[in-house]
């Protein structure tokens, strides 16, 4: 049976996996063949600008502490008119590879439905998305080294004067209650919060490049893993979104799309509810700059294999996520842009659009 999952803090490596382990090391290798190194994303990110130029522009945003450039692609169609947006990133966590695989897989499907679907066109002339696969490169590629570094989790700022770890976990350095609930000043603790508030060279893209322009975001998208999780804002119990229930609401309606795809359960709530307190995530932050719908996903599974899917689950794991964020995506696209939501016109088009990811048909 998988355990709860527990606090980043307090993981080891015998609560995720035996680094030692025969059966690890291998499964890490088909990983690693499913997944894309850092070059090969940038790569895929600039063929992707290159093959659709109507829709798909690459954009450079900021640089992280190793000098790695932080890119995004903004997809939508050039209206010549001040559009709304929609943000979702991926891999903030090193470790949690199966992000950055979704952030591509959305990617391409959204790419294949603009071709023929009339509400994909629709959105896509409404609306820009603009989509980090990976916002954590140190990090993410310091976890390519080897198999004793596959389960880093934080970026690769060097610590504070004194100590002599490394890294920030960039989920506790936005600001946003920061520092109370769910962090620790320890530099060589993995939920580190950093300095001070958006002390990170990743945070400040972020920020900067979400926070000039946060009138128009409708949606603020973090992709982790793992646990089959909607979480909701806030982190700190101690406040609550001024739209809880239509966000739980909202998040109820992505989770039962999910379901529909493969039959995964996801669980909707706020962070203290379902999982653990914690302060200075993106997400919060996001709702604090008055995005009305932000959400963390937390993919599969929920303890089995942990930060080490397999590789059969990265497809699967794929199209149900895409099915439930396109939920969420159309509720915020519609409220805005009809006046009112009709719920089971966006039930069935996230349907129909999963079961063509899937090839699966309608019963």
């Amino acid at each position: 049976m998988p355990e709860v999952r527990r606090p980043p803090d307090e993981l080891t490596p015998t609560h995720v996996s035996l680094l030692t382990d025969t059966q690890h090391a291998q499964r890490t290798l088909r990983l690693r063949n499913a997944c894309l190194l850092t070059p090969q994303i940038s790569n895929w990110m600039a063929q992707v600008a290159k093959d659709h130029p109507d829709v798909v522009t690459k954009v450079e945003y900021g640089q992280t502490y190793e000098k790695r450039t932080i890119s995004l692609l903004k997809i939508g169609l050039n209206t010549g008119e001040n559009k709304k947006a929609i943000w979702m990133d991926c891999g903030i966590h090193a470790r949690e590879w199966i992000a950055p695989a979704f952030c591509q897989y959305f990617v391409r499907q959204i790419l294949q439905a603009y071709k023929t679907d009339p509400k994909m066109q629709e959105m896509l002339k409404n609306m820009d998305f603009y989509v980090t696969p990976v916002l954590n490169m140190d990090g993410y590629v310091y976890s390519w080294k080897d198999n004793t570094t596959r389960l880093w989790r934080k970026n690769r700022s060097p610590g504070p004067s004194g100590c002599n770890c490394t890294g920030v976990d960039l989920n506790r350095n936005f600001d946003a209650n920061w520092g109370t609930v769910g962090v620790s000043f320890d530099c060589c603790s993995n939920v580190y919060c950093g300095s001070q508030p958006t002390s990170e060279p990743e945070a400040q893209a972020v920020t900067y490049f979400v926070g000039t322009r946060k009138e128009d975001f409708l949606c603020f998208l973090t992709i982790h893993s793992y646990s089959q999780l909607l979480l909701i804002p806030y982190g700190n119990p101690n406040f609550t979104a001024p739209n809880y229930n239509e966000l739980m609401e909202v998040g109820l309606g992505a989770a039962d799309a999910i379901r529909r795809v493969h039959g995964m359960n996801y669980t909707v709530g706020t962070s203290p509810d379902v999982l653990y307190a914690n302060a200075g995530s993106s997400r919060d932050w996001a709702r604090t700059q008055g995005i009305p719908f932000t959400y963390t996903f937390e993919l599969r599974d929920k303890g089995i294999f942990g930060f080490e899917l397999p590789e059969d689950q990265i497809k699967p794991t794929c199209e149900e996520a895409y099915s439930g964020a396109l939920h969420i995506i159309t509720y915020a696209h519609d409220k805005t842009f009809s006046g009112a939501v009709a719920t089971a016109a966006v039930t069935l088009w996230t349907m129909l659009l999963a079961v063509g990811a899937t090839g699966n048909t309608l019963m």
